[in-house]
C-alpha cells in the first residue's frame, strides 16, 4: 500500500508495481519525466516503510546520500511494506481519472498521462 502524506490517499500496489505506477493505474499524477530512472525528476520522500530497486538506478540520479536522507526515486521504488511518502516541495497530487478513456482504458492526451494504463 502506498499512501500520500496529508492527501487522504491510500492505493494498493500490485506485485512489483513502482509507487508512481500505482499511483498513475489509480488516477493520480505528479510530477515526473522519464519513467525510466533516469532523470530523477520523480523524486519523492519517503516517510515510513521500505521500498526495492529491481531495476538498476544510477547513483547519478539516486545517490546512497539520499536514499539514507530518505528520498526515493518513485518511478522505479518498489513498495515492500506499506509506504508513506511526501511529494517535492511545490509538488501536489493531481487527480487525471476523468482523462481516462473508457473505451480502452488507456489516458486521454494529457502529456503527464499518454499511454498510461487503467486497470
Amino acid at each position: 500500500m502506498v499512501a500520500v502524506e496529508d492527501s487522504g490517499i491510500e492505493i494498493e500496489t500490485q506485485p512489483g508495481e513502482a509507487i508512481l505506477g500505482a499511483l498513475c493505474r489509480r488516477g493520480y499524477t505528479y510530477k515526473y519525466g522519464c519513467r525510466r530512472g533516469g532523470c530523477g525528476v520523480c523524486k519523492v520522500h519517503l516517510i515510513s516503510g521500505q521500498v526495492a530497486y529491481p531495476k538498476i538506478v544510477a547513483e547519478t540520479v539516486l545517490s546512497e546520500a539520499d536514499r539514507r536522507g530518505g528520498i526515493c526515486l518513485s518511478c522505479r521504488a518498489v513498495p515492500v511494506t506499506d509506504v508513506v511518502i511526501r511529494l517535492g516541495a511545490g509538488d501536489s497530487l493531481r487527480s487525471v481519472a476523468l482523462f481516462l478513456s473508457a473505451s480502452n482504458g488507456k489516458c486521454g492526451t494529457h502529456p503527464h498521462t499518454k499511454g498510461i494504463e487503467s486497470k
